[in-house]
């Protein structure tokens, strides 16, 4: 059995190839998948060659972390059944590709993937190509239900991660947050919150800043807004080194909290809202491509300033 992925060979280099695939065993599910995401995070850092080091990192490698599909065989113990809708977080189940080994970082960005049905999780067909988006909510979750983590006053970047941060944090009620943008073109599209410039917010007292924009040069000027005590969550993905000013942060007697990436238990979590319907996702991917269209749908995806969200169609890939 074998598949066409996405494989990136070096630093802005990627092609689409045919690979091996892994023999699935009895835990397993062999998905077809029919979506996948681009991220404008990691994968971004894959793309330009400014990845720090990583478990996992080097070339050549197949991409992608967002992955939706349906399971055409499944393994008695996998818990899953032919038929079922799934998400998948990217799959390890790629043999050598001209006898170099093949990394899976993170493996889901392929017509067809081998894993285990324990790594997936079950949603709701009529979710269409929005079911990829679930590792992002389940990020922006993990970053705001952080056991004594203090709700969103202010969210830093209004791109996808933003945005869901931003539509969690309503949800949970009370006032809702501020989001700054730098970028005119993507203010637009709040749902219930008010996203403004940073030079036009003249607050300095905020008690809980999460920045979800991938800026390691911004600590600083977050500082500054900070009230005494309050907290900076960075919850974006930085290939810079993160430094500041420490009489700022003194005077501020401020905290800095670093959020990891999602749990199970956070992509369970997102999954239910959204089937409750309390969490949507519309209005997120703004850009699609087929699969074939891999190398000029990266390049879209990475430069150009109204992409939110670029997601692959795989359902004619060969």
């Amino acid at each position: 059995m074998d598949t066409v992925a996405i494989v990136m060979t070096a630093p802005q280099e990627l092609a689409l190839r045919r690979v091996p695939l892994a023999i699935p065993g009895e835990s397993d599910v062999v998905v077809d998948v029919d979506w996948s995401g681009i991220s404008t995070g990691t994968e971004r850092l894959l793309w330009s060659g400014r990845m720090p080091p990583f478990p996992g990192m080097g070339y050549p490698l197949v991409p992608g972390y967002e992955a939706v599909g349906h399971v055409v065989a499944a393994g008695p113990t996998s818990g899953r059944r032919a038929g079922d809708t799934v998400f998948v977080p990217g799959a390890r189940c790629f043999g050598a590709l001209d006898g170099a080994e093949l990394r899976g970082l993170f493996g889901g960005a392929a017509s067809r993937l081998v894993v285990a049905g324990a790594r997936t999780t079950r949603i709701d067909p009529a979710l269409g190509e929005d079911g990829v988006l679930l590792a992002l909510a389940a990020t922006a979750w993990h970053a705001i239900a952080a056991p004594g983590a203090a709700r969103p006053e202010l969210i830093v970047g209004h791109g996808v991660l933003g945005r869901l941060m931003a539509r969690l944090a309503v949800l949970s009620g009370g006032r809702p947050p501020v989001v700054w943008e730098t970028s005119e073109a993507r203010r637009g599209g709040a749902r219930g919150y008010d996203v403004i410039a940073p030079e036009d917010d003249p607050r300095r007292d905020y008690g809980a800043i999460y920045d979800a924009s991938g800026d390691a040069q911004a600590l600083d000027s977050l500082i500054g807004r900070l009230a005494p005590g309050g907290e900076i969550v960075l919850a974006g993905f930085y290939a810079e080194r993160i430094s500041f000013a420490f009489p700022p942060a003194f005077m501020k007697e401020a905290r800095l909290r670093v959020a990891a990436e999602w749990k199970p238990a956070d992509l369970h979590a997102v999954a239910e809202m959204i089937a409750e319907g309390q969490l949507d996702l519309r209005g997120l991917i703004t850009h699609r491509a087929a699969a074939g269209e891999a190398e000029s749908a990266y390049r879209t995806a990475f430069d150009d300033a109204a992409c939110l969200k670029l997601v692959l169609d795989w359902r004619d890939a060969a």
